[in-house]
């Protein structure tokens, strides 16, 4: 059992609370998922219940955390830089179980073999690394499991490995993912952290629930408090109305009585002790009114519209086949003919190319000039300088007018004026997927390559951006495991495999 008693977190830099007064417990058989938007504190409260020392370069934390008798598991979001440079081999660092990891890796689709690798990790499909890491992971058998993201970058057969995996699990799980066909079929509970009144304020749900039924469930008590509280203010509004029909008439009566009758004017006067009491008691009434409900905004936010001839050729791609960097064949040769009006979604295996295919069509489109094409990488850094800032990254002119359109936009996708200025490295990877499509929509592409563009979005960001993407005129070619968007944005899907690219049917 791991327990939770009234932890709070602050962010160091500026005191302001990711998490306040939160208390939970993770039992064996407990499959809970954190959900809330981007920057909310997700990953920092995994960190701190596997070893506060992860958080102490940003936040500090209050309150106590119980995990005794357990073998804790954590797999982080993302790898370390030095971790990167290692050769597949000694980030294994397998000695006797070679076997058991070799065993691990083919059940998760690798090649067994794979494991003693004398190649850089960071050769390898971000979905390789995953998977590779779900390996070492599981080769220490842990009792619970703190899994960070374990959804980036893996295929869809390896979705379907993990759902299982995660509910056949005898210990407990805690994770973050923003897959949500994951969640749905794999959570029984629910952590849900907000901030509101512009990241003022924080707050929590736990609810011992699957994440459907949780979700369903809010928005019908919201929906509900929302009428409430609107019924109310409508009749309180009548009421108030009334009153002041009434105290102008008295108050109308008490200037015009006439000195000579002094019996009418303490009657008058009495009246007006009566409305005035009566006023009192309204204020108190709208004082005690139900409170419209208060959520934490997601995204307010369109890409330009977008006119392109429908039928106007984007694509015309042939190729003799995939090549790895070491000059391995990936995949027979295969073509690829895509209109302006289409959205198409790549899918396959990790390690197939799927990757290395969409940097080639980035390469052969940004030499047309008709076009304006945006390519939204796997790792976002090769777009992203870590040290600059989000303003300087929208407008690196600098210009007045430039600067503030970037924080309007900013703005409508829930960055605070410190966040702003902050390094780009700071940001959480929901963050700075936003970030991006923030730079698609100042800048009017009409071409969009996106290499997994729902990875680091919430569960309740991603219907925003799939409802973005799907009302988006122009072209879009994406590489894509996320299976609630292939079948909601795309209306083609291409299977990459090592005989070619084939047209198949959605998930």
């Amino acid at each position: 059992m791991i327990q939770l008693n009234g932890v709070s977190i602050y962010l160091t830099l500026n005191g302001r609370a990711l998490v306040s007064d939160i208390s939970f417990t993770l039992n064996s058989g407990d499959r809970t998922v954190i959900i809330g938007e981007e920057g909310n504190g997700k990953s920092t409260l995994l960190k701190l219940i596997y070893d506060p020392k992860l958080i102490e370069d940003h936040a500090e934390y209050t309150g106590s955390i119980s995990k005794t008798g357990h073998k804790l598991g954590y797999l982080s979001q993302e790898l370390p830089s030095e971790e990167l440079e290692k050769s597949v081999c000694e980030l294994m660092d397998i000695r006797e179980d070679g076997w058991r990891a070799e065993s691990l890796a083919a059940e998760l689709g690798l090649d067994p073999l794979i494991v003693h690798d004398t190649r850089r990790a960071a050769t390898l499909s971000g979905g390789e690394r995953v998977k590779l890491r779900l390996v070492r992971l599981l080769l220490d058998e842990p009792d619970m499991l703190l899994l960070d993201e374990p959804t980036n970058d893996i295929d869809i057969e390896t979705l379907e490995w993990l759902e299982d995996f995660i509910k056949r699990f005898d210990g407990g799980v805690l994770f973050v993912s923003h897959d949500e066909t994951l969640i749905e079929n794999a959570a029984n509970a629910v952590i849900h952290l907000e901030h509101i009144h512009h990241k003022k304020y924080c707050r929590h749900t736990v609810a011992n629930m699957p994440y459907r039924e949780y979700i369903e469930g809010r928005e019908r008590s919201m929906l509900h408090q929302e009428q409430t509280a609107n019924k109310e203010r409508e009749q309180q509004l009548k009421k108030e109305a009334r009153w002041q029909e009434i105290y102008d008439k008295v108050e109308k009566a008490q200037r015009n009585v006439s000195r000579q009758d002094p019996s009418t004017g303490r009657l008058l006067k009495k009246k007006m002790h009566s409305v005035m009491s009566q006023g009192r008691r309204l204020e108190k009434e709208r004082e005690n009114m139900t409170e419209l409900p208060v959520t934490e905004r997601q995204i307010f936010l369109d890409l330009p519209p977008v006119e392109m001839p429908r039928r106007k050729e984007i694509l015309r791609f042939e190729t003799d086949g995939l090549f790895a960097p070491n000059g391995d064949r990936l995949t027979d040769g295969f073509e690829l003919n895509v209109d302006a009006a289409e959205h198409i979604a790549i899918i396959g295996r990790n390690g197939v190319g799927k990757t290395t295919l969409l940097r080639l069509i980035e390469a052969e489109l940004s030499k047309r000039k008709d076009i304006r094409v945006f390519y939204m990488p796997q790792n976002y850094f090769d777009l992203l300088d870590e040290a600059s800032t989000p303003v300087e990254f929208l407008a690196p002119s600098l210009e007045k007018s430039a600067i503030t359109e970037a924080r309007t936009y900013l703005g409508s996708v829930r960055f605070t004026a410190d966040e702003d200025e902050a390094p780009i490295g700071r940001l959480s990877g929901g963050q700075k997927a936003k970030l991006l499509f923030v730079k698609m929509a100042l800048s009017g592409y009409n071409v969009l390559l996106l290499d997994e563009p729902t990875r680091n979005f919430s569960p309740l960001s991603n219907p925003v951006i799939r409802g973005i993407l799907r009302a988006f005129g122009g072209c879009i070619i994406s590489v894509s495991h996320d299976r609630k968007f292939i079948r909601e944005v795309c209306d083609k899907v291409y299977l990459l495999s090592e005989s070619g690219l084939n047209e198949c049917e959605a998930y």
